[in-house]
């Protein structure tokens, strides 16, 4: 049975992730409020942005987490387009979830399909991601945490939409993110603790490219866009900002 360690760049990867999760949080959660404020073509973009913070920000801390991931008697690889198809599921679901909150009436209903919906997406992103690992070895896991870890996913999801519908004020928004940001992160920890590895030593190469030579320059990539957008977002006026305001018609007195 393989040795295995969550952290073997130390707090630099825990922390670097949790910081992924945040920020994409804050991002989605201030771009749904924004949209939720328009309507038309304006409302659909806010949520498409809000989607891709939130999504991009969830496999940011995912694969940044995953920097840290070692076994030991075996080196890792991770399989190329099972890696970004993990990308495009987390961006699919978290977008499915926003746009079903964002433009239904029925606001219970859908955020309670949509925190499903989104939370089961957000739950194959992470397997997905594992199931793009290459190591000698077996890799197996613990049905009872992997469960934990789809329902901390579920709730987390269910809470990052309500948050979206009823957080208004920079400062509760601020609050949320960092909430919504350990709880992707547990949902995270608790599904790699559910992993246990056997390893088969072999002196065979294995498929696939390093961390280092695909995930973190991609890492690096997305990271960058998280904080561009959110640079964006904050300087561009508000809906209450953006407008200015009528003119008064001018008197005219009768001489």
């Amino acid at each position: 049975m393989g040795h295995l360690d969550h952290a073997t760049l130390g707090w630099l990867t825990p922390v670097l992730s949790y910081a992924m999760a945040c920020t994409g949080a804050a991002l989605g959660l201030r771009c749904t409020v924004r949209a939720l404020a328009t309507t038309g073509r304006a409302r659909r973009n806010w949520l498409l942005t809000a989607a891709s913070a939130i999504g991009t920000g969830i496999w940011t801390m995912h694969f940044v987490a995953m920097l840290g991931f070692g076994v030991s008697g075996t080196g890792i690889r991770y399989d190329v387009p099972l890696t970004l198809a993990s990308l495009l599921v987390a961006m699919a679901v978290v977008c499915a979830g926003v746009f079903a909150v964002g433009r239904s009436r029925d606001r219970v209903r859908a955020l309670l399909l949509g925190g499903l919906t989104t939370g089961l997406g957000v739950a194959s992103m992470h397997y997905l991601g594992m199931a793009a690992v290459r190591l000698h070895g077996e890799v197996s896991y613990d049905p009872v945490l992997v469960g934990l870890s789809v329902l901390i996913a579920v709730l987390a999801a269910t809470a990052a939409l309500w948050a979206a519908l009823n957080i208004h004020s920079p400062r509760a928004v601020t609050v949320a993110s960092l909430i919504m940001g350990a709880a992707v992160s547990s949902m995270h920890y608790t599904g790699m603790f559910a992993v246990s590895v056997r390893v088969t030593p072999s002196g065979a190469p294995l498929d696939g490219a390093t961390a280092m030579q695909f995930i973190f320059p991609l890492a690096v990539g997305l990271g960058s866009y998280l904080f561009i957008t959110s640079a964006f977002v904050a300087l561009s006026p508000s809906a209450g900002e953006g407008e200015t305001p009528a003119r008064r018609p001018v008197e005219h007195t009768a001489h």
